[in-house]
């Protein structure tokens, strides 16, 4: 049975940083991409970072570029998402979501078929 767990997020100040994990099981995870979505209170879910099942396309939403680092060990089947320099409108829950895909990485939440079950991040003072 193929499953993803969210794990790492917390309450941080602005400015902070946090890392947050997405572990796999059940299936071969070099075969597949994984994105990182958000959901803030009141708005829709929104890609913000993804990585190839290989490990060499990512790709970034504006919002997050240069802040967020998307990295993966298959080994250790756990794809990570560095979250640096935290700010407020970064709140949200974070879900992890896998596709097949060795070479693509895609922000297109409807190309996804698993999905984990969300962790929260919330940025305040």
């Amino acid at each position: 049975q193929m499953q993803l767990v969210e794990s790492g997020g917390g309450l941080v100040q602005p400015g902070g940083s946090l890392r947050l994990s997405c572990a796999a099981s059940g299936f071969t995870l070099n075969y597949y991409g994984i994105g990182w979505f958000r959901q803030a209170p009141g708005k829709e879910r929104e890609g913000i970072s993804c990585i190839s099942g290989s490990g060499g396309k990512t790709n970034y939403a504006d919002s997050v570029k240069g802040r967020f680092t998307i990295s993966r060990d298959n080994t250790k089947t756990t794809v990570y998402l560095q979250m640096n320099n935290l700010k407020p409108e970064d709140t949200g829950v974070y879900y992890c979501a896998a596709r097949m895909g060795v070479n693509s990485a895609t922000l297109t939440s409807s190309e996804y078929r698993f999905w984990g079950q969300g962790t929260q991040v919330t940025v305040s003072s």
